[in-house]
């Protein structure tokens, strides 16, 4: 099957890594830029075209450019470890039913500057990978994997026994974020916008943690605790000296 995805940044991402573009649409008036240089180069098919075509093919804002492109790959947990690259201390991170492709897209895009090893999402209870979350994720959505997995309960109990610790976040956390070690094989949970980690979830967590909460806020944006977490493990790894 094929998506639209839009965006001069996300297109220009996929025609740098080749992905197969089936089609390519350029608003008149946006010609003879790196995109269409690019685009020739690889041999694929273009059509420039009035900015009301390209507002009926996808319902966002497109910047001028709109592509028909294979659907993003998934991966098992299996494929996932194995792309996980020896002489360092993995890094995953699990989404508990996020809803928000914006939230995930800016989660992509974190955890690939935080150097993070893949993502991994419950098929059926969260969002997909779609053209909003390759927008948001401004070309991380081709480097970070992402593995689909029917619960996400039992993969968590999997990957302990490879190893990895299980660091959840939780307003009933006890311990602050900043007294962990996270010098480890670390899976981060990160749990949905509005109920947080399911209790199931919660349970296969070795570690919990809470993040300070000022002026009477109760709860940071899901993709926002996930870049302070992501951070505070990169910190914890690689500490200025």
């Amino acid at each position: 099957m094929a998506q639209y995805v839009y965006g001069k940044s996300v297109i220009l991402s996929l025609l740098k890594t080749q992905k197969k573009v089936e089609k390519l649409w350029i608003q008149k008036g946006r010609r003879d830029d790196e995109v269409e240089r690019l685009a020739r180069s690889l041999g694929v098919n273009m059509e420039v075209t009035e900015r009301k075509h390209l507002d009926r093919l996808v319902n966002g804002n497109h910047q001028g450019y709109v592509a028909l492109v294979e659907d993003y790959p998934t991966c098992t947990l299996k494929q996932l470890l194995e792309t996980v690259q020896p002489g360092h201390q993995p890094l995953l991170v699990a989404l508990d039913q996020l809803q928000d492709p914006h939230n995930l897209g800016a989660i992509l895009r974190t955890a690939a500057c935080a150097g993070a090893d893949g993502l991994i999402i419950e098929k059926t209870r969260s969002v997909s990978l779609n053209a909003t979350v390759a927008k948001v994720s401004t070309g991380a959505i081709d480097i970070v994997p992402v593995a689909e997995v029917a619960n996400l309960s039992q993969t968590l109990i999997a990957l302990k026994k490879e190893g990895y610790w299980v660091v959840g976040t939780s307003l009933k956390a006890d311990r602050d974020y900043r007294e962990v070690d996270y010098d480890m094989p670390v899976v981060l949970v990160i749990g949905s916008e509005g109920e947080g980690m399911r209790r199931l979830v919660e349970e296969n967590c070795d570690i919990l943690v809470k993040m300070p909460l000022e002026n009477g806020m109760d709860s940071l944006n899901a993709s926002v605790a996930a870049g302070i977490m992501l951070y505070r493990i990169y910190d914890s790894r690689f500490p200025v000296r």
